[in-house]
């Protein structure tokens, strides 16, 4: 019976996986461009981007990404009682998440206002207050680690992670750990790669050349290639 239930779970896990990675290819919120790569903030070559903000442009799959946040974070952290966004990707989806499952939410801030109270974090936090992380990606993990951090040491809970899309990178898993928090994703690279090659998003051998890049950032051989 045990094993019924634990088979049923990872089931739904995977069909949200795949429906949410079907979502983000179909409105370009995920897009590849090997020829040209992108350069995130860490300095990473990538020859893939995540525009999640796209997703509060589409009516349907904003409906589909929302509702499973709130899923996620009431089968995760049931006993949760705010969702905190991060700044400035995770504060819509926090918002439309904490209306769906009736609690209150709030954002921190990438650093203190210069003027006013100067706060960081917004919204109501009272100490020992049990929330959940809302962000948009995690590629190496440093910024949603650092509102972690801020909401800790500004007395709260922090339960957990719930974030749309991870790149399930080694130094961003590690971190994490480190951290002593869990994420949870709605869906990953892995997933996308697999549904993008599915689907004739790229070639289905070029599948394994982005898995290549995950488990390698550094590596960029892939430069180059046709994908």
């Amino acid at each position: 019976m045990k094993d019924a239930y634990l088979s049923s779970l990872i089931r739904k896990e995977y069909i949200m996986k795949e429906l949410i990675a079907k979502e983000l290819l179909r409105i370009k919120a995920v897009f590849f461009r090997p020829e040209e790569p992108f350069t995130w903030a860490s300095g990473i070559k990538s020859p893939v981007y995540c525009d999640n903000r796209l997703i509060l442009s589409d009516p349907l799959a904003r409906d589909k990404v929302e509702s499973s946040i709130a899923e996620t974070v009431k089968k995760n952290s049931p006993e949760a009682e705010a969702l905190m966004g991060t700044s400035t990707a995770g504060i819509a989806h926090a918002a439309i998440a904490a209306h769906i499952l009736g609690i209150p939410m709030g954002y921190v801030r990438g650093s203190a206002k210069d003027h006013g109270r100067q706060n960081r974090i917004e919204g109501k936090l009272t100490s020992g207050e049990k929330v959940v992380v809302i962000e948009d990606l995690i590629s190496t993990g440093g910024s949603v680690i650092d509102v972690v951090e801020a909401l800790r040491e500004a007395g709260a809970d922090v339960l957990g992670i719930v974030s749309i899309f991870t790149y399930g990178m080694e130094r961003g898993v590690k971190r994490l750990a480190e951290a002593n928090v869990k994420n949870v994703s709605l869906t990953d690279f892995d997933t996308v790669a697999r549904v993008a090659a599915e689907d004739g998003y790229i070639k289905a051998a070029d599948e394994a050349r982005l898995l290549a890049f995950r488990d390698n950032p550094s590596d960029e051989s892939w430069i180059g290639g046709n994908l």
